[in-house]
């Protein structure tokens, strides 16, 4: 059995009861990030001198006797994109000509971690501006697969999940644009889970409403499902500078987890009828589908029905997403006098200026239209899920490709032409269902797979209850390497 830490709900109960000490699990958790990050890349920044004062303060609070919340002591970590803390550098994702950025004020989700008790120790890496599916900078380089240093931890929230495979640390935020918490957490064998969008706050200057287009959400990947939905009983909820939040609805994320699902009824697709995917990866996805019966659900095999190809469908994700890009860059340039393009266009990937280049073509009438496409995508998934509960699909086309590339080469022998072939994932950013990718089982190589369970709008309690009901049948603690 793999040596794994505990979970943070097990943490913050141990430290709550006198049983384990903020202070010396802030220290062991800087002695695995020591031994673990020279390889793994995970961790570009720390924060050790702020963090021990904070563990000490949370250890005094506990011997005052003085109320504490549901994540007192717990180290976390932040994504270094859109996640800040007051004092500690962020460099949007290692983007060179930039550097690193002080932050003034501190986000309104880690604001919400801070407090409920938990302890910032660092943030992790991440592709420049969250634009791949593979996390690599020009700053701080690739970040490795705890199961294999050599492969992708995915993007662009690889370092979180790396951090989190690799035990370093039991909760990293991270947001999802194309897949970004979906994509890691089924390379690097940690549950992530996409919340609705507004559901999880943001409040981002200087665009407050960037996050539609496509839909952005924020969250976090966890070792265990029910980690996430502390997580997220945490940092859900309105807030009054985020034009798009809502309300969190009174959901009880924590005891969803545990509910039965005799009563779900479950929609599986092993390719949302456009994408190749490996025959390998769809036999370890059916076994999650096999386990979703036997706790009780009704899985039916669907013929998905997008009625766009991939072709079209790409196009108008693309045109948002490029779009966007190209509006970032002008409010760099206008807010802080960066002029990227024109200055420092040879210290960008060239992914990154590709994008932006098409992205200053689009017109208004294109972007819009986009806006129509994306309109039938989301039709589709809803007469889905207006007859199923819940849709199962693979996460991933493939196991964990090669650290640095953006994409496989090829699925089952045919050669990939755009990175987003491989990511069954980034269709729901544009239609804006929850999803979540959870552990399925391991590649022949030892690699993981991820599934994803869809739900309808608002329903993050059925994919937690459905995840966590897998997790209790197949339960993938165990696969995780040992701690040295």
């Amino acid at each position: 059995m793999a040596n794994v830490t505990r979970s943070a709900v097990e943490l913050a109960f141990d430290i709550r009861h006198g049983r384990r000490s903020p202070v010396e699990e802030t220290d062991k958790t800087f002695d695995r990030i020591g031994q673990r990050n020279d390889e793994l890349n995970a961790f570009v920044h720390l924060r050790e001198d702020a963090a021990r004062e904070e563990a000490a303060d949370a250890e005094r609070a506990l011997d005052d006797g003085e109320p504490v919340g549901p994540l007192h002591g717990v180290p976390v970590a932040l994504k270094d994109l859109d996640s800040h803390v007051e004092g500690m550098p962020y460099t949007l994702g290692g983007v060179a000509p930039i550097g690193e950025l002080l932050p003034d004020a501190t986000s309104v989700i880690v604001q919400r971690l801070q407090d409920a008790g938990a302890i910032v120790v660092g943030s992790t890496n991440s592709p420049e501006f969250g634009a791949s599916g593979d996390t690599t900078n020009p700053m701080f380089g690739s970040t490795g697969n705890p199961f294999d240093s050599s492969k992708t931890a995915g993007g662009s929230s690889g370092g979180s999940a790396s951090a989190v495979g690799s035990q370093m640390i039991p909760i990293a935020l991270g947001s999802d644009v194309a897949g970004s918490l979906r994509i890691p957490a089924s390379a690097c064998g940690v549950y992530g889970l996409k919340p609705t969008p507004g559901t999880v706050p943001n409040a981002s200057l200087p665009d407050l409403f960037r996050d539609v287009a496509p839909f952005v959400s924020y969250g976090g990947l966890t070792r265990t499902v029910e980690d996430t939905a502390l997580l997220l009983a945490t940092i859900a909820g309105e807030h009054s500078r985020d034009p798009l939040s809502v309300p969190d609805g009174g959901i009880d994320y924590l005891n969803a987890v545990e509910r039965p699902i005799d009563e779900l009824s479950i929609a599986f697709s092993s390719d949302l009828g456009v994408f190749e995917v490996e025959s390998a990866v769809v036999d370890i996805v059916e076994g999650v589908a096999d386990t979703l019966t036997a706790a009780g659900a009704t899985v039916e095999p669907i013929d998905v029905e997008l009625g766009l190809s991939l072709e079209v469908l790409l196009r108008s994700y693309d045109t948002l997403i490029e779009s966007s890009m190209a509006s970032s860059f002008e409010s760099l340039k206008r807010g802080m006098n960066i002029d990227l393009m024109a200055d420092h266009r040879d210290e960008l990937s060239p992914h990154i200026v590709e994008y932006v280049e098409r992205g200053r073509e689009y017109s208004a009438v294109e972007y819009h239209q986009a806006n129509v496409l994306r309109s039938r995508a989301y039709e589709s998934i809803a007469d889905v899920l207006d007859e199923y509960d819940l849709l199962l699909t693979p996460t991933l086309a493939t196991p964990p490709f090669e650290k640095g590339e953006r994409a496989p080469g090829a699925i089952d022998g045919t050669p990939v032409s755009t990175d987003k072939e491989a990511f069954l994932t980034w269709p729901f950013n544009l239609t804006g269902h929850p999803a979540a990718s959870l552990p399925a089982g391991l590649s022949s190589e030892g690699l993981p797979i991820g599934a994803q369970l869809v739900g309808s709008r608002f329903a993050e309690d059925t994919v937690l209850a459905a995840s966590g009901a897998v997790e209790r049948r197949r339960p993938w603690a165990d696969n995780y390497p040992p701690l040295s």
